[in-house]
């Protein structure tokens, strides 16, 4: 009976937060909307989305969550100093492809937001395989230390974190 009510129980969860946070007062109409759209949404999905997402250990992506806050904030002022201080020539943009080698459609899009999150970079494209990730970069003198950066920072992290 539970499972047939809340068919994806981290979707229903995420949605009570982000109405919540979306609203920004506690209200008890206003959380009673949440939970409802906390069920409802993930009913309506539910056939579109069969398999069951499995996450080894909420606390490392907690940790995570963390981890890209403290990464955004860093781009920020990386970006501003680009926009700042570098001269036009001076700027390398860059396109890079990046292969993955996460199988999960929810590691690969949380790390595909990450990614785009992340001031600087953005993911344009996903691979028909869902293999390669085509990343562009503002700046990117070294783009194999930005493919490295992206699997060791992010990437390992999302394998241990999803099953």
């Amino acid at each position: 009976m539970i499972r047939r009510l809340f068919p994806h129980p981290w979707l229903t969860i995420t949605l009570i937060v982000a109405w919540m946070l979306l609203v920004n007062k506690l209200a008890l109409g206003s959380f009673v909307f949440a939970v409802i759209l906390g069920i409802v949404i993930p009913l309506l999905v539910a056939p579109y989305w069969p398999g069951q997402t499995t996450i080894k250990s909420p606390l490392r992506l907690a940790g995570y969550v963390l981890l890209v806050i403290w990464d955004i904030i860093q781009a920020n002022v990386a970006v501003a100093k680009i926009v700042l201080f570098y001269r036009a020539e001076s700027i390398r943009s860059a396109w890079i492809a990046v292969p993955i080698e996460l199988t999960s459609p929810e590691a690969i899009s949380l790390l595909a937001g990450t990614i785009t999150l992340t001031p600087g970079t953005l993911v344009a494209d996903v691979s028909a395989c869902g293999r390669v990730l085509l990343v562009h970069c503002l700046h990117a003198p070294d783009p194999d230390a930005v493919r490295k950066e992206i699997k060791t920072r992010y990437e390992a992290r999302l394998k241990r974190i999803f099953a």
